[in-house]
């Protein structure tokens, strides 16, 4: 890989190859939207709010695709965008994981609801009211399809990638999960979000959604890492996760707690240091980057 581009900042150097610097960059972004939408009490159900809400999904996207130009060559953006257009690099085999994945763990949950005590399976909002409004879906096709492709051409499409230069793979899944779930912090306080009207801030519902971010995140790097860092893979996955949680709801004691399971399940079986049985990490096929960030 190539050495990253050098920036000066009051005669200090810094690499825009650092990730924080992403991280910065894309907090920055998010959060400028939806502390506006806060101050300005704006509902998410308002077509103000929808604005706000997608102009603070374009943080981690648009701060990946802008990083990716500034740090990597013309063969690293090529290679950007081919893993996400190359459905090849997912395969038949990790396709059926990333289908069968998220309907396994609610399945887990969901057992485990049930020899609990729990109420096991109830079909989402969307799915109630499908058949007496059929543009109920809408939302959880929003939730399913747009989030995922604007976020994850950041998190996983240029920040993982810096992440595990220096990091084994369960190291930069943490670290990425924990900057994942605290981006969407504010999103707790604004109203009309699911955050806000379905959690609450710094209730138990709260702990296990942050919780289980980070839990995502170790399996989201274990697929990525089996599938030459495919993004469309990961962007299908996050999709999917997103579609099931929202049509099939277990309570979140016990559905939280069953990604976390998968995810020590997967370091366990996969190994720490990558997530793979063999093989290194694969990286972006550049010229040699030196850059640790």
């Amino acid at each position: 890989m190539q050495e990253p581009r050098q920036i000066s900042l009051g005669g200090m150097s810094t690499s825009l190859g650092n990730p924080w610097i992403f991280f910065g960059v894309t907090y920055t972004v998010t959060w400028s939207f939806l502390l506006l939408a806060i101050v300005l009490d704006v509902s998410f159900q308002s077509v103000e709010g929808v604005v706000l809400q997608l102009l603070a999904l374009l943080g981690p996207g648009a701060a990946g695709i802008g990083f990716i130009y500034l740090v990597y060559d013309d063969r690293g953006r090529a290679d950007f965008w081919n893993r996400i257009k190359q459905p090849r690099r997912i395969g038949v085999r990790w396709f059926l994981v990333i289908l069968l994945t998220p309907v396994g763990v609610t399945v887990v949950a969901a057992v485990g609801a049930s020899l609990l005590g729990g109420s096991g399976v109830v079909w989402g909002e969307a799915v109630r009211e499908l058949s007496r409004n059929p543009l109920a879906i809408l939302p959880t096709l929003f939730f399913a399809t747009l989030p995922p492709i604007l976020e994850e051409f950041g998190w996983r499409g240029y920040a993982l990638d810096r992440l595990q230069l220096d990091r084994s793979a369960l190291g930069a899944s943490l670290l990425l999960g924990v900057v994942w779930a605290v981006w969407h912090l504010p999103l707790f306080f604004v109203e009309g979000s699911f955050q806000r009207e379905f959690v609450g801030f710094a209730t138990s519902g709260f702990w296990l959604f942050m919780i289980g971010i980070v839990a995502l995140s170790v399996i989201f790097t274990w697929v990525y890492n089996h599938t030459s860092r495919s993004i469309l893979g990961i962007i299908l996955l996050h999709g999917w996760v997103n579609f099931v949680s929202d049509t099939v709801e277990v309570a979140d004691e016990y559905y939280y707690p069953a990604w976390v399971l998968t995810a020590v399940l997967i370091t366990v079986i996969w190994g720490a240091k990558t997530l793979r049985k063999t093989g290194d990490v694969p990286h972006p096929p550049l010229q040699s980057d030196t850059s640790r960030g």
